[in-house]
C-alpha cells in the first residue's frame, strides 16, 4: 500500500454541508455540518492528507465561505471556487512500474455525510 499522503478533493455543499437546492433557499437556511464531516477531516488533517475543498459557488462569495468554513470548524489547505455543476473528472498519469492506482473517485449520496467513508 501506498503510504505517502493524499490529496483530497472534496465538495462542499452536499458532502460536507447540507445542500437545500439552488438560489436564495440555500443562501438563507442555517448551515448544517453533515454527519461525520468534522471527525474525517481531522482523521485526514492527522494523517497530513492535503485537504482541498471545492465548490461551484461563485468566487465573489469566497469570504462568506472562509468565514463559514471556519465558523463550522471545517479544516481544509486549499478552497477552489466557482468550479459550476457540472460532472467532475479527475485525469491523473500512472506512474511507471507502480502497482497502486494514482487517482480514484468516489461519489456519495448527497447530503448523508462521511461518517461511512474509509479511504
Amino acid at each position: 500500500m501506498d503510504s505517502r499522503p493524499k490529496t483530497l478533493f472534496i465538495d462542499i455543499d452536499g458532502t460536507l454541508l447540507f445542500h437545500y437546492g439552488m438560489g436564495i433557499k440555500q443562501a438563507i437556511m442555517p448551515l448544517k455540518v453533515l454527519p461525520g464531516v468534522i471527525e474525517k477531516l481531522d482523521e485526514w488533517d492527522r494523517k497530513n492528507y492535503k485537504i482541498v475543498l471545492i465548490t461551484g459557488r461563485k468566487e465573489s462569495t469566497r469570504q462568506i465561505t472562509e468565514n463559514q468554513l471556519q465558523y463550522l470548524g471545517i479544516t481544509y489547505d486549499y478552497l477552489v471556487m466557482g468550479i459550476g455543476g457540472g460532472k467532475r473528472v479527475l485525469i491523473n498519469d500512472t506512474k511507471p512500474n507502480s502497482i497502486f492506482p494514482t487517482a480514484e473517485a468516489i461519489c456519495i449520496e448527497r447530503n448523508k455525510g462521511l461518517e461511512n467513508l474509509d479511504i
